[in-house]
């Protein structure tokens, strides 16, 4: 709707308009449904209430009942070797913009809450009135992101037989009941589940199908209209629910047959719609008017249709020519190619293809020489008579394209050759040697890639092996595309981006969704299909490119495992790396200053933040384990297990916080569907280690520790930890920050490990709590303990029992770069634990440094306090009165005035100086 004055200011075109306007045609990607508060449909532009989808990719939202009528302009994301672009142009989406979105050009609001209105790009973010888009120049040169995205011109894909989402490695989920892709791509979703209303009096309720295809599948659209309504009417709104913009001149509304026989003969072709049209009735003719009627096409002796030409720069979009009965595939290439310049060329090597441009599947297929058109068109019409409007002829260069499909196969055994993982293949999936070959191997991680040069065989060996298992292991098969990495700018440095949707309070789910739609699709990998190495392969020749890995401490460990493994591959051998904290403890992060775990901010505010971070180098650990039986020793038998080795990044603990591990570890093993809430898994975790107060283990008599080959005695401790960061169990100071001359300043590029010892678990809450520290006990580069039992060992958070033997700690291989997140700017006063850490002890101050006595918390609590009020936003208003008496510091210590818990609920120091209850009134009080 619109008032007449506005006319001219409508940019949009409806449902049945846009097709036509699409410059290239691109699939959806539909995810499940799901509830999306403030979101309009993109179809009929109401607001979504119920359970509504949205495309994996870019910002279209739709009613289920909408997706059949949704137009196929998803963002192109890569070159498909039909239309390749040299320029990248704005890829505009009207309405759902955030609160408060300002225009571009002249900076007034331009979203709204209660309708679609303005529009932004897809690509570079930018936000406009419908029209004031028109003034910004068409190219779109991707915004600030610019650095970060892979631009789709340097990546190409020839899917063949493959959709959408399995191309953007998306997993397809399937509605209840749905069925398979119409001719529209559109599944058998929401138009033909709708259930007749009881109509007024005087009206009917008709059931309108479009086409055979709408009849074999039962998707139909209900109109209600007056009893007394001409066949005219009726037939305008039938067309109207359906979006079919063609004269209702050129159709007719025929009746449904009532018996399944009947339909069953109708919908197999032309015949039984003759029969149809023999009865001779018509809705609104005063006869008994059948429940179902189907939109059906008149034969026509003549049509005008559009060809597109199928190559650049043209300064036409489209040439309009005339069909009739004689005019053939051909004729029609003959009578185009003049009117678009390219008659000095040989007609013999142009070919018309048909483009069927469905919301779900956007298909191509050449036409035969000798096709005619005219019939063609009528058996689209047979087949659905809106899918005439959604259906394009181009000329296109007649050239093969060679077929070239890479898929990536992980699961496989490790350790075998080339010619073994070819003959494995060969056994499980009878693979054609003939259009398959292994073009890369890697062995140590069982994976292989193979090049295959038939759509066909691709496809198959696709759906077989993505279901298989092979020794016990199920496989992983991934569709990769070409990147071209010699067409990215100069200054671009994309990033690679791996998700592990399973960390900490599953988050990752709606990031990879955002980050999919943020950048391209095809730099985004989710780790729970396939792992780090299908990204590192796809970027393998790229020359510059950074990491960023979304998960926990485990799940960075898992990635630059990977980036160590395959680093004699890659281009750019040491991308940095940057971390989204997704996990419980999170360790890395915090050091890293990416903070102590995500909690829903904007992914576009993380991405910038990755693009200005700062390039660290971090120290990476080996631990050889080479566990044996001492008995099985002494009689010269083998070893119960064979030597493996791990990689360290954080810290390695042996004895009591590895039980606690092991125990969480075992507990979300067995519940995992429990364990989605940071918060809960932290409440796991003292739950634990309640349950352990009491137990005593003597770790020191069981072990052996040798610093720099030379034996250190070990004091009375449950618990020996190896620290390369600064920060342990979830952000607490391990090591402390008392100086030391027996030891160095601990840095995590030191090349140095630190060792530290804890007495029990009440030793380790202390240490949570800032109260103590652990006690320190040796620092150095080369460590080999020696396990006389079998002991929980963790590495990183993963844990395990090690069985007696050997661990041999030392730097291997060279340093990892990490990206710092920039500090932001100062603020009043630091708001966490983790800043009053890293702020500098004043120079003579004996209470700064943090104890378990009461004078030396009181900085600390005072910080608190003056954080809590900053915070406030009744700062210096009435209700923060200040406190008659005051406190009084007398040789660098605070004494709390008696008047300072005063009245019920007010603020009260605890045995151990920290700050109990809670009162609406604060004593503001002024320390010297």
């Amino acid at each position: 709707m619109s008032h007449e004055k506005c006319l001219k200011l409508v940019r949009i075109p409806c449902t049945s308009v846009a097709p036509s306007l699409v410059r290239v045609p691109v699939a959806h990607c539909f995810s499940p449904r799901g509830l999306h508060k403030r979101k309009f449909c993109a179809v009929c532009r109401k607001v979504l209430e119920a359970p509504a989808l949205h495309c994996e990719v870019c910002e279209l939202h739709l009613h289920p009942d909408c997706v059949p009528f949704a137009c196929s302009d998803c963002r192109q994301c890569h070159q498909d070797g039909h239309q390749d672009h040299d320029t990248h142009h704005h890829h505009w989406r009207e309405g759902n913009l955030p609160s408060g979105a300002r225009c571009e050009v002249c900076r007034k609001t331009c979203g709204s809450s209660d309708v679609l209105a303005g529009v932004r790009c897809e690509w570079c973010g930018v936000q406009a009135h419908s029209v004031c888009s028109a003034v910004l120049a068409p190219e779109c040169g991707f915004g600030r992101l610019r650095s970060l995205v892979l631009p789709p011109a340097c990546v190409r894909l020839l899917p063949g037989g493959f959709s959408k989402t399995q191309s953007f490695r998306i997993a397809e989920a399937v509605e209840p009941g749905e069925g398979g892709d119409g001719a529209d791509g559109s599944a058998a979703v929401g138009p033909g589940r709708e259930t007749p209303a009881t109509p007024e009096s005087g009206k009917q309720t008709l059931k309108i199908f479009d086409g055979d295809d709408a009849v074999r599948r039962s998707q139909f659209r209900l109109i209600t209209v007056s009893r007394l309504a001409s066949a005219e009417e009726v037939l305008e709104a039938a067309l109207r629910v359906h979006h079919i913009p063609e004269d209702p001149g050129h159709l007719e509304l025929c009746p449904l047959p009532p018996s399944l026989k009947a339909c069953d003969t109708w919908a197999g072709g032309k015949a039984g719609s003759a029969v149809i049209s023999e009865e001779g009735r018509s809705p609104g003719s005063g006869e008994a008017t059948p429940e179902a009627w189907v939109i059906r096409a008149l034969p026509r002796a003549q049509e005008v249709l559009k060809i597109y030409p199928g190559w650049l720069k043209v300064g036409v979009a489209y040439v309009s020519v005339r069909v009739t009965p004689k005019s053939t595939a051909r004729s029609v290439v003959l009578e185009v190619l003049p009117l678009l310049g390219r008659q000095a060329e040989g007609p013999e090597s142009f070919q018309l293809v048909e483009v069927a441009m469905g919301c779900r599947q956007v298909q191509r297929t050449a036409l035969m020489d000798e096709q005619p058109l005219l019939d063609r068109l009528q058996d689209i019409r047979q087949m659905s008579v809106r899918q005439v409007s959604q259906t394009r002829f181009y000329v296109a260069e007649s050239r093969d394209v060679a077929p070239h499909v890479s898929l990536f196969v992980g699961g496989l055994p490790p350790g075998l050759s080339p010619e073994e993982y070819s003959s494995l293949l060969h056994e499980a999936v009878a693979t054609k040697a003939t259009v398959v070959s292994v073009s890369h191997v890697y062995s140590s991680q069982g994976a292989v890639v193979l090049d295959v040069t038939c759509f066909s065989e691709a496809e198959r060996l696709y759906v077989l092996l993505k279901d298989m298992a092979v020794r016990g292991r199920p496989l992983t098969a991934l569709v990769l595309p070409d990147l071209l990495h010699a067409k990215l700018p100069p200054d671009s440095c994309p990033l690679l981006v791996f998700v592990n949707p399973k960390s900490g309070g599953l988050k990752g789910r709606d990031l990879l969704c955002s980050f999919r739609k943020l950048l391209n699709p095809h730099q985004v990998f989710d780790l729970t299909n396939g792992g780090p190495l299908p990204g590192l392969h796809l970027f393998s020749q790229v020359p510059c490119f950074r990491v960023l890995v979304c998960g926990g401490d485990g799940t960075v460990g898992w990635v630059l495992g990977a980036l160590e493994e395959t680093r004699y591959r890659l281009a750019c051998p040491e991308p940095s790396v940057a971390i989204l904290p997704l996990g419980t403890g999170n360790d890395l992060g915090r050091v890293l200053r990416w903070g102590a775990g995500y909690s829903g901010e904007d992914p576009l505010s993380v991405l910038l933040s990755v693009d200005e971070a700062d390039a660290v180098l971090m120290d990476r650990w080996t631990i050889l384990l080479d566990a044996h039986d001492a008995a099985s020793a002494e009689n010269g038998t083998a070893d119960a297990e064979p030597p493996k080795i791990v990689q360290m990044s954080n810290y390695c603990g042996i004895g009591i916080d590895a039980e606690l591990s092991l125990d969480f570890h075992q507990a979300r093993e067995e519940e995992p569907g429990k364990f989605t809430s940071r918060l809960h898994n932290k409440g796991v975790y003292v739950r634990v280690g309640l349950q352990k107060i009491s137990h005593s283990r003597s770790l020191h008599k069981q072990i052996r520790l040798q610093v720099e080959r030379q034996e250190v005695e070990l004091p009375s401790i449950e618990g020996l930890i190896f620290i390369n960061i600064p920060s342990w169990g979830s952000g607490a100071d391990l090591w402390g920050s008392d100086s030391d001359a027996r030891f160095e300043k601990p840095r995590m590029d030191d090349g140095l490990l630190e060792v530290v010892g804890v007495t029990g678990v009440v030793h380790m809450g202390q240490v949570q709590g800032g109260l103590r520290s652990g006690i320190r006990i040796a620092q150095g580069s080369y460590f080999r303990v020696t396990l006389l039992k079998a002991t929980p060992v963790q590495v990183d958070g993963e844990p395990w029992v090690q069985a007696p033997g050997h661990m041999i700690i030392s730097a291997a291989g060279p340093k990892v770069h990490m990206l710092r997140k920039a500090k932001q700017k100062p603020k009043r006063a630091a708001t966490t634990r983790d800043a009053r850490a890293d702020a500098p002890a004043p120079e003579g101050d004996p209470s700064w440094s943090r104890g378990s006595s009461t004078s030396t918390l009181w900085p600390a609590l005072w910080l608190d306090l003056a954080t809590a009020l900053t915070a406030s936003s009744s700062w210096g208003q009435s209700r923060t009165s200040p406190h008659p008496t005051g406190d009084c510091c007398v040789g660098g210590s605070v004494s709390p005035c008696p008047e300072w818990a005063q009245g019920s609920g007010g603020w009260q120091l605890g045995p151990q100086g920290q700050l109990q209850g809670h009162s609406a009134q604060l004593g503001l009080v002024a320390l010297p």
